[in-house]
């Protein structure tokens, strides 16, 4: 490591390495986030397309069954009573053209209350073997109670609810089918008079859900608002006694989701249908990882091979780099600890020579940005002045400079407070409150010329004495109060009047352990200038009105007779 070559060397391939190390990171970080959103993206584009696959099912459903139920109600407006045969015939009729249009439909059923018509029941339609809808004799429903919705719930629940409903898979008792019914309730005059459904076969939403399939172990499954699996393809669902719930994590109301089951962690995305069911379509999250993981694995053998081409031409070509390198790592270092006055002399026309006229008018750039950025941000933005930061880097160079000094150090610090910046702007508004802040500040920094002054609060100031401010600070402090004075007495309008109150603290060895304690001294001595000011003030008034009163008495010989009665 004696060389310039050999230090060069390394610090180019630590570079290149570095470089490299982020560029492999920020590429495996990248892919793996193009992967994890390919794969949500095509989770949710199965899962939106099994939703409409079904959706249209179930709307194709919904609308078959709306349309029949409208012309029930509308012929029921039209049906004398007596004539519940000939209504249920002309019903029959129309449900028998609408419904040749469907698929998978089992059973279309118009239903009669027993309390209606004892004798006119309905009719029932079925088609279990695919040749076409032969009518099935209608059950008794007489025997049941009706009004109990846990029975015949394709009947109870449309009349309990007075709305049209999709029940959940469910086993008919007389085909012992298992079917998804939607049924809506018939009504005239606001009087109950039947159900009309449908029955689609179970396994034509199974068939939909199964063709949802990604990579090698991705599948659908259907639950209901509940929590319940309806369907799913790797569970016989109609063979359990109970329902089996969604695993943990996937209640949600959010789309995308993670959860575990049997150990194995998935993504999930989910959608709503409009029978009230929810499609989730899952994959194991290994799966996902397994193809960006392959990218990852090549980009970085490829980074390998790239670093160690790198760290060869490095190595050969830094030779004959390596004086106008050096300094141009001198210089570098001189601009890093602050120095921007600093240029390269090296003229050559190589691409050293175009870094080196590049950092040359960089290094000036820099130095102008970086003197326009501190006027901007150490300067108080109404007054010009310096601002709080300013005060405070101030106050901390002079610690330093207390720490390391080896004669102890000579300043004082003085802290001002304007009086009256509230009844000005509360009278005269914050414009005027502006200019009375204007003002104040003008008039410290005449009295105050040769010292720093900062604006470090609203209606604070601050001034750090040294040198001959130092020396004559109680001539100037006096200068300071007579001026302030006179501005006070001369100026007829409020925001000219300036009232400041101050305080000054004079650094002690003794006393003082830091540049902070000084500081503390001068505000708290500043508070009791402004509190006696206040108190001065005060006297001076009520003097003012006793004399006011005593003259007005004098001109009043009534008052003066009823006082001396």
């Amino acid at each position: 490591m004696s060389s310039i070559r050999t230090r060069t060397t390394l610090l180019t391939v630590c570079a290149i390495v570095a470089a490299m190390t982020i560029a492999t990171l920020l590429g495996v970080f990248a892919i793996r986030n193009i992967g994890n959103s390919d794969s949500d993206q095509k989770l949710l584009l199965l899962c939106e397309t099994g939703e409409k696959d079904l959706n249209y099912y179930f709307n194709s459903v919904e609308k078959y069954v709306s349309t029949v139920s409208s012309y029930a109600e509308s012929d029921l407006k039209e049906t004398a009573s007596g004539q519940m045969s000939q209504h249920l015939e002309r019903v029959k009729d129309f449900f028998s053209k609408i419904i040749y249009q469907s698929t998978d439909v089992l059973t279309y059923y118009y239903r009669i209350d027993p309390s209606v018509s004892s004798t006119d029941q309905g009719f029932w339609y079925v088609n279990l073997d695919g040749n076409g809808f032969q009518e099935h004799e209608v059950t008794d429903i007489t025997g049941y109670d009706t009004e109990n919705t846990s029975e015949l719930v394709w009947f109870t629940v449309p009349k309990a609810t007075g709305k049209a409903i999709w029940l959940p898979p469910y086993i008919t008792d007389n085909l012992g089918v298992r079917v998804i019914s939607y049924n809506i309730p018939i009504f005239r005059n606001d009087r109950f008079i039947g159900v009309i459904g449908i029955e689609i076969d179970y396994s034509t939403m199974a068939r939909e859900v199964d063709h949802i399939t990604l990579y090698h172990d991705g599948y659908a499954f259907i639950n209901d608002e509940n929590g319940s699996i309806i369907y799913h393809p790797r569970m016989d669902v109609t063979t359990m006694k109970t329902q089996p719930a969604v695993p943990d994590g996937l209640i949600s109301k959010d789309t995308h989701l993670r959860y575990s089951f049997q150990g194995v962690e998935k993504q999930a995305v989910w959608l709503p249908l409009n029978n009230g069911m929810r499609l989730n379509v899952t994959v194991p999250v290994s799966e996902i990882n397994a193809g960006w993981e392959k990218w990852v694995l090549q980009i970085s053998v490829v980074s390998l091979v790239l670093l160690a081409v790198f760290i060869l031409i490095t190595m050969r070509f830094t030779g004959r780099i390596t004086k106008p390198l050096r300094e141009l790592t001198e210089v570098a270092q001189q601009v890093n600890d602050g120095n921007f006055d600093c240029q390269l002399d090296y003229q050559g026309s190589d691409e050293v020579g175009v870094l080196t006229k590049a950092f040359n008018s960089l290094t000036s750039h820099l130095k102008v940005q970086i003197n326009d950025l501190n006027n901007l941000a150490y300067a108080d933005a109404l007054t010009s002045v310096r601002n709080k930061g300013a005060f405070d880097i101030y106050m901390s160079h002079l610690e330093e400079e207390l720490k390391h000094s080896e004669q102890p150090l000579e300043f004082a610090v003085c802290f001002f407070d304007c009086n009256n910046l509230k009844t000005v702007n509360d009278v005269s508004g914050h414009d005027k409150g502006d200019l009375y802040l204007k003002a104040a500040c003008k008039l410290i920094c005449e009295i105050f010329h040769h010292s720093p002054v900062f604006r470090i609060g609203g209606d604070e100031f601050a001034v750090v004495l040294r040198d001959y401010d130092f020396i004559n600070r109680e001539q100037l402090l006096k200068s300071f109060d007579e001026v302030c004075e006179e501005k006070r007495s001369q100026s007829e309008l409020m925001w000219e009047q300036v009232d400041i109150a101050r305080g000054i603290a004079v650094y002690d060895p003794e006393e003082d352990p830091s540049v902070d304690n000084v500081s503390r001294r001068a505000d708290k001595l500043m508070y009791e200038n402004k509190f006696m000011s206040k108190q001065q003030r005060r006297i001076s008034l009520e003097r003012q009105d006793n004399v006011k009163g005593t003259s007005e008495k004098t001109n009043n010989p009534d008052g003066m007779k009823e006082l001396s009665e």
